[in-house]
């Protein structure tokens, strides 16, 4: 996989789609594998951006407003410029197209949503290496030149100049020390027999430090080196949500494969993410809703039963914030048990990060995990829990602008309940629309039903969509 990302490094790929979650996991994930990644909402945009940029790929949606797919294919086909770019369909198992499509006009390929990192890298990677045409000239970012080199682009030209004023402080400081070395050699042999002259031109030795100090070995370099324990353990990056969102934090952490814990906060609450090599090993939260505990993936998972659980709470040992272990110890589960546990509880959490709008994030690497955290070493793939996280915010975002409190009670719609019949909701929105009763906030559904506040929320949604339940109105205080 490493040596196609290297041989592709730079490609254009070019996003046609409405979506903005599907946009926003394509970047993430082809960014990564080394591509360069542009985007368009509609087809009448993707081909303005397409004639623009000349891609080497288009990932193309096939249901769209303004034109769809076949429409789009259909002007690609018919400019001679575009012609000959290969484009991968991507269509939703509901849509009626595949391999139909494919070799016809220029489609070469479809991709069924929703699809893992993997497969959409697997598929752009496959595509471009059996239909590309190169970059026709232009120069792609972090291209091979002639002399087997490797060039900077424009966007590197801090990174460059970084990486410079590094080179010339450490070859200046080794040359200092190498020439006062040589110096005191060439002392000690003088008046022997023996060739003494060893070079103490110190500006000379920095010059050869200098000229084995490239940017490719100085990277390497800088790899290896624990940049957070050099700090001194402080933090590494701090900033505001509202600024800088925690996604592009996480994808920074994934893409540098760094080890800490990155520190989130939004007034009483706060998660602690801890990462080793860019993988999450566990979240732990702490004035969190009862709905993102530990004990609710367990029983959900059907590790433990209720009664069992809430046993075992009545009567644990005081003072212990961390109750996996202690479950492990008497024996209620086994460690692949609270691994299971524990992992739905760490994905859980981060989606809570993800759709925080504002607090603080304060990121430490090089910082040692602690040992329950190492027990645990789940190695959760960051881009797999944030093309999750990506598609929840959407819905909770959509969720948002219907149910915007969880103090809001809900009243049920009883002649559309009875003309619309109960056979058509599932077990568990049976299980809400009983606790909808013009009493319950919502979050009272939330804590009676067990469930998390995002399923509840979802089915919610969903049963105010179909009218079966309404907003209780409060009476104006006059």
């Amino acid at each position: 996989m490493r040596d196609a990302e290297k041989t592709m490094a730079g490609e254009r790929v070019l996003v046609i789609d409405d979506s903005p979650t599907i946009v926003r996991v394509v970047q993430l994930v082809l960014t990564k594998a080394g591509f360069e990644v542009a985007s368009a909402p509609d087809g009448e945009a993707g081909l303005a951006s397409a004639r623009e940029k000349l891609p080497d790929l288009i990932l193309l949606d096939f249901v769209m407003p303004k034109m769809n797919g076949y429409q789009v294919c259909r002007e690609l086909a018919e400019d001679e410029r575009l012609r000959e770019i290969p484009v991968v369909l991507m269509s939703a198992k509901g849509d009626q197209v595949g391999e139909r499509f494919v070799k016809v006009m220029g489609i070469v390929d479809y991709i069924t949503k929703p699809f893992s990192p993997e497969a959409i890298t697997a598929v752009v990677q496959h595509t471009i290496s059996k239909y590309g045409k190169g970059t026709d000239g232009r120069p792609a970012t972090g291209a091979i030149d002639g002399s087997g080199e490797t060039t900077l682009g424009g966007d590197d030209g801090a990174r460059a100049a970084a990486m410079a004023r590094l080179r010339t402080n450490i070859a200046d400081a080794v040359g200092a020390r190498v020439a006062a070395l040589f110096g005191l050699a060439n002392a000690a042999h003088e008046g022997t027999a023996e060739d003494s002259r060893i070079p103490t031109d110190a500006s000379a030795i920095a010059d050869a430090a200098r000229s084995a100090l490239d940017d490719r070995n100085l990277a390497e370099i800088l790899r290896a080196v624990d940049l957070g324990a050099l700090a001194g353990g402080g933090p590494s990056l701090t900033g505001d949500l509202r600024v800088v969102p925690l996604a592009e934090v996480l994808q920074l952490v994934d893409h540098q494969e760094q080890s800490g814990v990155l520190h989130v906060t939004r007034g009483g609450a706060r998660i602690d993410l801890y990462f080793r090599k860019g993988r999450i090993d566990q979240a732990l939260g702490d004035g969190l809703a009862e709905d993102l505990l530990l004990g609710r993936y367990i029983v959900d998972s059907e590790l433990m039963n209720r009664q069992d659980f809430d046993g075992f709470l009545g009567s644990r040992e005081p003072g212990t914030r961390l109750i996996g272990g202690q479950l492990v110890r008497l024996g209620y589960l086994g460690p692949s048990d609270l691994k299971t546990a524990l992992a739905r509880q760490t994905a859980e959490l981060v989606y809570e990060t993800l759709r925080w709008r504002w607090g603080r994030f304060e990121l430490t690497v090089g910082r040692d995990l602690p040992t329950p955290v190492v027990e645990a070493s789940l190695e959760l793939d960051v881009e797999a829990i944030l093309m999750e996280g990506f598609r929840r915010v959407d819905e909770w975002h959509l969720i948002e602008r219907a149910i915007d409190d969880f103090d809001l009670v809900f009243l049920r719609n009883e002649d559309a309940v009875a003309q619309m019949g109960r056979g058509r909701l599932t077990r568990e929105e049976l299980a809400i629309l009983e606790l909808v009763n013009g009493k319950n906030t919502v979050k009272d559904i939330v804590r009676k039903s067990r469930m998390g506040s995002f399923e509840v929320s979802k089915m919610l949604y969903r049963l105010l969509s179909i009218k079966l339940v309404r907003r209780r109105v409060l009476p104006v205080a006059v």
